[in-house]
């Protein structure tokens, strides 16, 4: 029996690639282990407990080359196993810190019982690796893994050179592969980033679909009959997918959304601020920067600075109330919308990953909760993308605008006056290696290809929407700005030994190592 309307769910999981083998402690690298033990853990956890107890979830998720590629690292997995054992003291020490504490007690027990469970299935579940609960829900049928750009580069920018954005595209799948044993039927174009022609791009690598927010359907040629709620298709076939902006703002909404209600956990105030200098120096940078230690032990309370102690239970609770309104919203969204389509309305509701857990700390249950209640009322039924394909397969046909997710909905966010300065080198860079790769394509230098192929990954590096992003919203702008340059200088470093026929091999074993990503990248993949 047909459901009367289905959800589609889609969690964007992405960071750049970020690897320091010279430190031993790195706080970019730290990001990742945040997003580990607060997003990727509690979200395989939870989809594990719902497999378990027999409860139907379905849910799109993409995983970014960059953040497969650094899930995969030795170097950073052995990190990350290290930082759980750290963690799991930390922990042990603030429940002995706290033991007399009423206020505070509950909480830290809490967070040594969660990091004594994270680690636990880290090492058995996953066996030390984070991709193996994506591939295990892969194969059971309930998540659909979609790949996005190489490096997350912002496609359209890049577009005066086509071979860059083919190359983004077709590295990305293969990638994908190398990782997942299969090709990907989808993609989460970076940033919902869309441009003239790009399906065409998408179609000659095989992908089936994309997402794009909502302005990008609703203003396509000619119009949507549907809006969001069904897919069109582009010219060469590709479905677009529209996020349904309801959906979204309930979630991701600090103000209007549940992620700011008073019992949920306060993002803000941490140990590594709050606690004596010297007795966190062991858990923040080791150059004394404070940072976020994970351990957060006040919950949201007010508008104001006023905090009282994170209570778990509370929260808990909410999660559940939350749930049971997402889930009565979209009932009441499909039977609206029933009354005016010709089959079951479909809602697409895209968020970033880290929003459930990282940033709101009680997301992935809240998210558990919602799939509970779609199993017990069968009204709306989650759904993949391919899925709802398989079922309608004939769809309108209509031009995609040209759009992104980002702030005012075009390209403003990743260039403009903080950004522009970076994409004559990206340009550059990329019209040199496409040169190159045709000079060199018969090329049997053993030391020339590696310089070549480390030339394709600093481009690529350099390419990654991450870093005018982080110059716009002048967060990390130091870092990004950094990373940006110093992939623009070891392309022409590299491109210098090229051309001079004479080689620095420490330096090119420094940055091998160092920006690993994609081993067994051929240069010639930019060759025309």
């Amino acid at each position: 029996m047909m459901a009367k309307g289905y959800w589609v769910p889609v969690l964007h999981s992405h960071l750049p690639f970020v690897k320091h083998p010279e430190h031993e402690y790195f706080l970019e690298e730290h990001w990742l282990f945040e997003a580990i033990s607060e997003t990727y853990i509690p979200l395989l956890m939870g989809f594990k407990d719902l497999k378990d107890r027999g409860i139907n979830f379905k849910i799109t998720v993409s995983l970014t080359p960059p953040l497969c590629e650094m899930l995969s690292d030795d170097h950073l997995k052995e990190k990350y196993r290290l930082h759980l054992e750290k963690m799991v003291l930390l922990c042990e020490k603030e429940v002995a810190r706290t033991q007399e504490d009423t206020a505070f007690i509950g909480v830290s027990s809490f967070y040594l019982e969660r990091y004594k469970k994270l680690k636990d299935f880290f090492e058995g579940f996953l066996n030390y690796d984070i991709l193996n609960g994506y591939r295990y829900f892969a194969k059971s049928g309930n998540i659909e893994i979609i790949t996005c750009g190489a490096t997350h580069g912002f496609l359209p920018l890049m577009s005066v050179n086509k071979k860059a954005v083919e190359v983004q595209i077709e590295l990305a799948v293969k990638t994908h592969k190398k990782h997942f044993g299969v090709e990907p039927k989808g993609i989460w174009l970076p940033e919902c980033a869309y441009y003239d022609g790009l399906d065409e791009i998408l179609e000659k690598n095989g992908i089936k679909f994309f997402f794009m927010d909502s302005h990008g359907l609703v203003y396509a040629e000619p119009a949507p009959r549907f809006g969001v709620f069904a897919p069109i298709f582009s010219t060469k076939g590709v479905a677009a997918f529209g996020r349904d902006t309801d959906s979204s703002k309930q979630v991701w909404s600090s103000k209007e959304g549940y992620p700011g209600d008073y019992s949920y956990r306060d993002f803000y105030r941490d140990i590594g601020y709050d606690l004596d200098f010297e007795y966190v120096k062991p858990y923040i940078c080791p150059d004394g920067t404070r940072v976020f230690t994970g351990l957060k032990y006040f919950k949201i309370t007010s508008n104001s600075d006023y905090k009282e102690a994170y209570i778990r239970e509370d929260a808990l609770k909410k999660t559940k109330e939350h749930a049971a309104n997402f889930h009565y919203n979209r009932e009441r969204q499909i039977d609206y919308l029933s009354e005016y389509m010709d089959r079951p309305p479909m809602i697409v509701s895209p968020y970033d990953a880290e929003l459930f857990g990282h940033w709101w700390f009680e997301g992935p249950e809240f998210l558990m909760s919602v799939f509970e209640e779609m199993d017990k009322y069968k009204v709306v039924e989650p759904l993949t993308p391919i899925e709802y394909l398989a079922m309608f397969e004939t769809n309108q046909v209509s031009k995609p605008n040209p759009s992104s997710w980002g702030d005012r909905g075009y390209y403003d966010v990743w260039i403009n006056g903080s950004n522009d300065w970076i994409y004559r080198h990206l340009h550059f860079m990329a019209d040199t290696m496409t040169e190159l790769a045709d000079r060199y394509y018969n090329n049997t230098n053993a030391l020339t290809t590696r310089l070549l192929n480390q030339m394709a990954r600093e481009l690529l590096l350099a390419q990654s929407s991450d870093w005018a992003f982080l110059m716009t919203t002048k967060t990390a702008i130091e870092y990004s700005t950094k990373r940006t340059k110093e992939h623009i200088s070891n392309f022409i470093k590299l491109l210098d030994m090229v051309e001079e026929g004479s080689t620095d091999e420490e330096f090119l074993l420094k940055v091998e190592d160092k920006n690993s990503i994609f081993q067994g990248l051929d240069f010639r993949i930019y060759s025309s």
